[in-house]
């Protein structure tokens, strides 16, 4: 496995980390494609969440040499907590994690987060489901219509992360949204975050245009996720006819990787050998073999009806 400085954390991460999403039979996350009120409502836990074969990915991640977990709702945070216990890493970790029902659409203007209280009370909350005593990385998820609605709410985050990160609560701040690059900038601009966790593969790329280069000006870590675009690599690899599928899964991931600035890329499976190969393909560089299948991908008329839709989105 290889590792990184992550931006002026000071921290060694892995360049592979692990998402906590378990899935269901058709390949699609649990939880979410559920029932999503639930699935993004504080305390609501689902069943069956960190079962045997969690415990045995996990594992394979210990020997993997990833040493950074991501978990969303609170049904991947109970369950890595457990885990944990039940299976200890032989090295030191790191988890970062997300305030449930705060973040991106699920509470109106984001107000919650604003609200220092409210914000330590989560924290605490999480600390308990995650059973441990700091949380790593905290994803601080806005959308545009916060800044919007309450010119002060950058310096409310601001002054609640920087109490956070005193009272010992959290380690490091990570900026997010689904609101694109205005709202990316504002974040990083305002020196409050200590990371970037941003949606990136080579159908939502126009990170590189702005985004990334003012993160490497603060010296600011990049954690990448979403590299074969929530499945919908897979379908643009049947239209194109493709028939080396581990082939195209390693290019994708690799070329998220090779993107400068870029410092990880969180992926998610339920399956040890999709996990193993994964470690694997960051294990090496970028390729020409693999920039001609992503060509090949590109010539589809689902990328481009995929990337047009995400630059609209990322630049509006």
């Amino acid at each position: 496995m290889l590792y990184t400085k992550l931006g002026n954390t000071g921290i060694e991460v892995s360049v592979l980390g692990m998402g906590g999403h378990e899935y269901l039979p058709n390949g699609k996350s649990r939880g979410f494609n559920e029932n999503l009120k639930r699935s993004t409502t504080p305390g609501e836990i689902f069943e069956g969440f960190g079962d045997k074969n969690r415990l045995e990915v996990l594992k394979e991640a210990y020997d993997q040499g990833i040493n950074f977990f991501d978990v969303t709702q609170d049904s991947e945070k109970e369950a890595l907590g457990r885990n944990l216990k039940q299976l200890p890493p032989p090295h030191e970790i790191y988890v970062q994690t997300r305030p449930e029902g705060m973040v991106y659409t699920y509470d109106p203007f984001n107000k919650k987060m604003g609200e220092l209280e409210t914000l330590r009370a989560e924290a605490q909350r999480i600390l308990k489901l995650i059973q441990r005593e700091t949380i790593d990385f905290f994803n601080i998820a806005p959308m545009k219509c916060a800044f919007e609605h309450d010119p002060e709410y950058l310096e409310k985050l601001g002054h609640n992360i920087r109490t956070l990160k005193k009272e010992g609560l959290i380690r490091f701040a990570c900026a997010d949204t689904f609101s694109g690059e205005e709202t990316y900038l504002k974040m990083i601009e305002s020196g409050y975050f200590d990371v970037v966790y941003i949606n990136f593969n080579f159908a939502d790329y126009q990170a590189t245009r702005k985004v990334l280069k003012a993160a490497k000006d603060r010296n600011m870590g990049v954690v990448t996720r979403e590299a074969y675009m929530k499945g919908q690599l897979f379908h643009m690899a049947k239209e194109a006819q493709m028939q080396d599928i581990p082939a195209l899964s390693d290019a994708a991931l690799r070329w998220s990787l090779a993107q400068e600035g870029v410092n990880m890329v969180v992926y998610g499976t339920g399956k040890i050998s999709h996990l193993r190969g994964a470690a694997k393909a960051l294990g090496s560089a970028y390729t020409p073999e693999d920039e001609k299948l992503i060509e090949e991908i590109k010539k589809t008329n689902l990328y481009k009806e995929y990337e047009a839709k995400k630059t609209k989105e990322f630049l509006a």
